[in-house]
């Protein structure tokens, strides 16, 4: 019965609300402005110039960059090279990486693992800078044993081996 009575007063008490209550007191001819995107950004300035160079700037028209020499080298003399490829592409080597017949790897029975080694074909004149990471080569007369990779580039594939000089990098 409380809930009714409570009903009919708010009723009441609504009726007697005059008609424009919770509208603007405002005009209502005035248009409501939409915000531009634009506007919603602070405006744009120009960059201050740029400070002049200090004493210390360089001037990079006139500068010559130092040369960098060639890494010293000690010479191994001269070998017997072979190269090996599919038949050992993916097993372990030595060091414990997998063999990569496509990277400029190479086996030598002494010299220390990540020894970085320039092998010349004096008949093509070309050159490869190998990284041991195997040991070998177990044939007798052969001094180094290239990737196949390294093997093509100074042009031993077709004879399968060939003479080279060999030389340690830094």
């Amino acid at each position: 019965m409380a809930k009714r009575a409570l009903r009919s007063i708010v009723f009441l008490a609504a009726l007697a609300l005059p008609g424009t209550a919770g509208h603007s007191q405002g005009n209502e001819g005035t248009a409501f402005v939409q915000p531009t995107f634009s506007g919603q950004f602070a405006p744009y300035s120009e960059l201050p110039d740029a400070p002049e160079p200090g004493t210390e700037a360089v001037d990079l028209q006139t500068f010559d960059p130092p040369i960098e020499e060639a890494p010293a080298a000690t010479s191994l003399g001269s070998g017997v090279a072979s190269y090996y490829g599919k038949r050992f592409h993916g097993r372990p080597t030595a060091s414990g990486e997998r063999f990569d017949m496509h990277a400029y790897t190479a086996a030598h029975r002494t010299l220390p693992f990540g020894s970085r080694v320039q092998v010349t074909n004096p008949s093509t004149g070309k050159t490869v800078v190998v990284r041991i990471n195997d040991r070998g080569p177990f044939t007798r007369g052969r001094t180094i044993d290239l990737s196949r990779r390294a093997a093509e580039d100074i042009g031993l594939i077709a004879r399968g081996h060939g003479t080279v000089e060999l030389a340690l990098l830094d």
